[in-house]
């Protein structure tokens, strides 16, 4: 990989004035219990893993010749015109998140560890509006391409001094003992749905192929990727 194909800061989207939110009606109006009722049983309505991401187990790679990039505990299918970026701990060469861009939009994957009978997706879900309650973060949940889609308007302050806002969405996804989560951020952050915006990194989402280590991890531990021989600069 070289470094013109990760993202420099002119790739990343430039973000409007931060705006007056109004109050959300979908976290104002309904209680907590009323709320997570609501949202849970979206998420259990149906299977929303039936076009991936999928496990390692309910696939067969070497049944065609797709080309893919194998980080250990997760597989990904690149496509064209995509940039890549890796989010890696200090000199360990240990991956904690891929980012993906395509013009003006991103998707971050990271992968944690969840029970194997127990679904646990409205507890991270929980702790994603608080954490975004904390950054007077304006929330609301919509059904999405998985079930219960998050989206935030989060503020931030640029490197000029000027007051902005992120427009994120948080896609989260359960398999058999693992937690995918994916955060579009970028112009595919204001999309709805997975129109042409969000097409592309739709189907790479969907085309995640998950391998959960063999050995006990605690629900919610983040499960660390390994990038492919090659893609990082070798330590002097």
């Amino acid at each position: 990989m070289t470094d013109d194909a990760l993202p420099q800061d002119s790739d990343f989207p430039e973000f409007p004035e931060f705006p007056e939110f109004p109050d959300s009606p979908e976290l104002s109006e309904f209680t907590d219990d009323m709320l997570e009722d609501k949202w849970v049983n979206l998420d259990l309505s149906r299977d929303w893993r039936e076009d991936g991401p999928f496990d390692i187990s309910e696939v067969d790679l070497d049944a065609d010749d797709v080309e893919r990039l194998d980080f250990g505990t997760l597989i990904i299918t690149p496509f064209d015109q995509m940039k890549l970026q890796l989010n890696v701990v200090g000199n360990t060469q240990e991956v904690q998140a891929i980012i993906v861009t395509l013009g003006k939009s991103m998707l971050d994957l990271t992968l944690f560890a969840a029970p194997k009978s127990a679904n646990m997706v409205a507890e991270v879900r929980s702790k994603v509006l608080e954490a975004g309650e904390a950054a007077d973060a304006y929330t609301e949940l919509v059904p999405g391409p998985f079930g219960t889609e998050i989206r935030q308007d989060v503020p931030v302050t640029l490197p000029n001094g000027k007051k902005s806002v992120q427009h994120i969405r948080i896609w989260l996804v359960q398999g058999p003992g693992w937690l995918l989560r994916g955060t579009i951020m970028g112009a595919a952050g204001s999309a709805e749905g997975v129109d042409a915006a969000t097409a592309d990194l739709y189907d790479f989402f969907c085309n995640v192929v998950v391998t959960r280590p063999e050995q006990p991890l605690a629900p919610g531990a983040l499960i660390p990727m390994a990038a492919p021989e090659g893609l990082l600069p070798k330590q002097r």
